[in-house]
């Protein structure tokens, strides 16, 4: 993902990209094990969760037309969808979503959402750094950054070296050349940062099999082959040894040798397998990168991975990349996509495969046992204008927007908050995504006052959040 610490002195800059080219793998994140292992009495209270998936839906979903519908408004706000009933009483979403209204009972939705940033960039940052007052660019991540969600809970939590305790599906969250910050372990060093698949970007919704060729090494590198490497990996790096002196290296040496344990582990492979899983329950979550995300979301949870963030983002046919959930619309069409901001939402790339997804993932943690101590959250950087535009879009609005979450402790069949007659701003009960992010700690028993450890001594609060406790119980 990052380039690693630099050696010291006259060393050769070897990076982890050029390591793992060394072993014919391609771009693979690591994680290693924590050295401070929280015990009982650090936590506040007991927690609800082990493991949590986030999943981000890139460039701002409609609450409008999605969790927070406004049937009374006039036409140039309500839009063409119309709220639905779910399978708990008096709840309603739209009726882009069938399936998820069918399971509301698992849900909460937070309807009073807000920070104050109508750009992509700042709202991503406030989102995956979990600050709304987050100074500085959005991109790219620093090794001073306040570290991602991932990293503060392998922080809290430790791991046991088997699985990584962060992963990111299908890849991590950019827009061109901008890698966002909030993606990495930030000061707690490299050791804390995601395990990071670099799948190839291509059309999301044409790939049928969807196999992860991150962990896959070519046809020609046999057994044996792999294992020459590895010596090679460790003479280059013994020959370095003599002349590396800082503490910062052995950490490097270190990430190395798990790059390889990891990739030439059963038990890795096995957990991102997914043609381990029943066909018939694949083409439940949907054949494409979107439901297949979700599907391998679940596994590698079931797996004792503690946090996996999912990205939803879409690349079109020509590679172009295309932020569906930001649909302003056009007057041409983009990346292959809709131009028109109402089609946009309900295109087969959006909302009808969310919904998929979303539902199939409900249904298998819960048929598993697994919802109960798996926190799901779906959120975005931002939601979208109340006024419709002259594409039949909705534009960035960050005065009031929607977070949903499930399991985990989360009660279901509940809102939180409320919004105004036409969803613009909040009424009662503001949320900030600092407060997603302290909630999502207290799901793992932690206060946002829990400490993780600066590089220079100094005990840093996880968050600066407060968290919502009112959607437990």
């Amino acid at each position: 993902m990052m380039s690693l610490l630099p050696l010291s002195g006259r060393s050769p800059r070897l990076t982890r990209r050029d390591a793992l080219k060394l072993a014919g793998l391609g771009s693979l994140g690591t994680a290693m094990p924590s050295a401070l292992l929280a015990d009982g009495s650090e936590r506040s209270h007991a927690p609800t969760a082990k493991r949590c998936i986030y999943i981000f839906l890139c460039g701002g979903p409609s609450q409008l037309d999605m969790w927070d519908l406004k049937p009374d408004a006039p036409d140039s706000i309500r839009g063409p969808f119309h709220p639905i009933s779910t399978n708990v009483p008096g709840l309603q979403i739209g009726d882009l979503l069938p399936l998820t209204a069918q399971r509301a009972d698992k849900l909460a939705i937070v309807r009073s959402m807000m920070h104050n940033s109508t750009s992509h960039d700042t709202g991503i940052k406030y989102t995956l750094l979990g600050d709304s007052t987050a100074p500085g660019p959005a991109y790219p991540p620093l090794r001073s950054d306040h570290p991602g969600m991932g990293g503060i809970l392998k922080s809290l939590l430790g791991d046991d070296g088997r699985l990584p305790a962060w992963v990111m599906l299908p890849r991590p969250f950019t827009t061109g050349t901008r890698f966002y910050r909030g993606q990495t372990g930030g000061f707690l060093g490299p050791s804390f940062d995601p395990f990071a698949l670099d799948e190839e970007k291509k059309d999301s919704l044409a790939d049928k099999t969807f196999q992860i060729k991150s962990l896959k090494t070519p046809d020609a590198v046999d057994s044996s082959r792999f294992d020459d490497r590895r010596s090679l990996l460790k003479s280059i790096d013994g020959h370095a040894e003599s002349l590396i002196a800082s503490a910062g290296s052995d950490q490097v040496r270190r990430q190395y040798e798990k790059a390889f344990d990891l990739v030439s582990s059963p038990d890795v492979r096995g957990a991102f397998d997914l043609d381990l899983e029943d066909a018939k329950l694949r083409d439940r979550y949907g054949r494409n990168e979107y439901g297949q995300s979700f599907l391998l979301a679940r596994r590698l949870a079931e797996s004792g991975v503690q946090f996996v963030n999912v990205f939803w983002t879409y690349y079109g046919k020509d590679g172009c990349q295309f932020n569906l959930w930001d649909n302003h619309g056009a007057d041409q069409e983009v990346c292959g996509g809709h131009n028109r901001g109402v089609n946009m939402i309900r295109g087969e790339y959006c909302c009808p495969s969310f919904d998929r997804a979303f539902s199939a993932l409900l249904d298998d943690l819960s048929d598993r046992g697994m919802l109960d101590d798996t926190l799901v959250v779906v959120t975005g950087e931002f939601g979208r204008t109340p006024k419709i535009n002259k594409f039949s879009g909705r534009d960035h609005w960050c005065a009031c927007y929607s977070t949903v979450l499930a399991g985990g402790g989360i009660r279901g069949g509940s809102t939180y908050g409320e919004s105004d007659n036409i969803a613009a701003y909040v009424k009662d009960s503001p949320v900030k995504p600092e407060d997603i992010s302290a909630t999502m700690l207290h799901a793992f028993g932690f206060a946002p006052e829990a400490e993780i450890m600066h590089p220079t001594g100094r005990p840093v609060r996880s968050s600066s959040g407060r968290p919502v406790t009112d959607l437990f119980g």
